[in-house]
């Protein structure tokens, strides 16, 4: 057993940045960063799926995902953050000290951040993990402009969905929605807008089946649900919009949760409704997530866990 003034669980934006911060005021944090899979549930979360990222302040010519967080990773590593590439198993929030396991082995903790982020909903084809990045997105705001002039799709019907392709259009020559019903989920003024788009083409009862190409995408193999009819759309890009799901299955039972399962924190704050548990990033933000925005809350997770820190009286050194 090891018990440690913080640990912060998840290490994407949100948590490597609460690592910086809790490091640097002398709390010697442990980060439980997860451990190495396809998917966006990994060390460095979402961005490791993304290949170049130009909206990040303070790099002109653009970073890779990956690279980003191995160089955040780097600095909570240089201010005395300890990593452990491994995944929390069980948790028990109910009495102070906190406890963490991983697997059979118990951490124990002073305070607690929660940073286990969230993950797009994909279409679970087997051409997914190849194309992701190429061509192949699940954020407009990320990606649109690198399909300037482009024929792209974008898959769901929700508002999401329909918000993405409006933003899309100011981008690619035309969008088309792929909706799997005969109408939108979205809200009457965002149907609205699509409608009135003449960049926005929807094709109804609509399924993605397969993806083409292998270097790049170079195009979308679509079902009609009703009649069986396939056909190829030849798109360059294709922005997956059918939802996000938080990564909180750990904390079901032990940290309040809105229904779709997002951590819900006191407004203007990372507090949650345990005391001395904090979250941030994308695990409790379902508007903006985006990686400045989740870097942005693991400072305020950060700053709220060392002054609740020396408010409780545990001394802020190790």
């Amino acid at each position: 057993m090891s018990h440690h003034h913080v640990v912060v669980i998840g290490s994407g934006p949100a948590g490597l940045t609460a690592a910086i911060y809790t490091a640097r005021a002398n709390l010697a944090p442990l980060v439980i960063e997860g451990e190495p899979s396809s998917t966006s549930d990994q060390p460095g979360g979402q961005l490791m799926l993304t290949t170049e990222v130009e909206n990040f302040p303070g790099f002109p010519e653009g970073i890779m995902g990956p690279e980003l967080m191995m160089r955040m990773r780097e600095q909570a590593t240089r201010f005395g953050a300890e990593f452990l590439t491994e995944k929390a198993t069980a948790v028990d929030f109910s009495e102070r000290p906190f406890k963490v396991w991983v697997r059979d082995t118990l951490h124990t903790a002073d305070a607690i951040i929660v940073s286990t982020g969230a993950q797009s909903l994909m279409l679970g084809l087997e051409a997914e993990s190849q194309l992701l990045g190429h061509g192949l997105s699940t954020c407009a705001t990320c990606d649109g402009f690198f399909f300037r002039g482009q024929e792209i799709a974008v898959v769901g019907g929700g508002d999401s969905a329909v918000e993405e392709a409006g933003f899309l259009t100011k981008f690619a020559s035309k969008v088309t929605l792929i909706v799997r019903r005969d109408e939108l989920r979205a809200s009457k003024i965002m149907q609205e807008r699509a409608f009135a788009n003449p960049k926005i083409e929807i094709l109804w009862n609509t399924v993605v089946d397969d993806l083409v190409g292998t270097a790049k995408l170079e195009g979308a193999v679509v079902r009609n649900v009703v009649t069986g009819a396939v056909s190829t759309l030849a798109v360059t890009g294709l922005f997956v919009a059918i939802g996000h799901r938080p990564n909180t299955d750990l904390f079901k039972g032990v940290l309040a949760m809105e229904d779709n399962g997002y951590l819900i924190t006191k407004p203007g704050s990372s507090y949650t409704d345990v005391e001395g548990v904090f979250a941030c990033g994308d695990v409790q933000d379902h508007t903006y997530r985006q990686a400045i925005t989740a870097a942005g809350s693991g400072c305020m997770a950060a700053i709220d866990t060392e002054r609740w820190l020396e408010a409780a009286g545990h001394t802020s050194h190790a």
